[in-house]
């Protein structure tokens, strides 16, 4: 899994939408505080608006503000929403499982099911609420096979 520049950006934003979530903020206030490119900035907010964590305002005094509680909002779902798959190798994803010639044996396919595992349980713990009050919820240790 690596995480793109549009997916930091659209959790940044959902953060500063999220620190000031009474008000509309405009675009231009947004990228001011996420350091993001204006153009850019309007890229990634039409996304997170299609699917439905933000909406917009029209007019004089409009912008954007989340359209959900941020308890509601799910870092794993907006990543694999705006990213793909956590795997990090396509021969351990669930979604967009890929076969590799080595697969009969290999013994790197646990340790990177372990590591889809782990980084699964945690961004699927973790909401938007968690990091808006910088309190991450605690890991639960892995099993290893075997």
């Amino acid at each position: 899994m690596k995480i793109s520049s549009r997916g930091e950006y659209a959790l940044r934003a959902l953060i500063v939408l999220g620190l000031q979530e009474e008000r509309v903020l405009s675009i231009a206030e947004v990228s001011a505080k996420t350091l993001v490119p204006l153009s850019y900035l309007e890229q990634i907010l039409l996304q997170l608006k299609m699917l439905g964590y933000v909406k917009s305002k029209r007019g004089k005094y409009g912008g954007y503000r989340l359209s959900q509680d941020p308890d509601e909002i799910v870092i794993g779902q907006v990543i694999r929403r705006l990213e793909g798959p956590l795997a990090p190798m396509g021969c351990v994803s669930v979604t967009a499982y890929e076969s590799c010639p080595l697969e009969e044996g290999c013994l790197l396919k646990p340790l990177w099911a372990l590591i889809r595992d782990v980084v699964a349980d945690l961004l699927d713990h973790t909401t938007l609420s968690h990091l808006l009050n910088n309190q991450l919820p605690p890991l639960k240790k892995p099993v290893h096979p075997g």
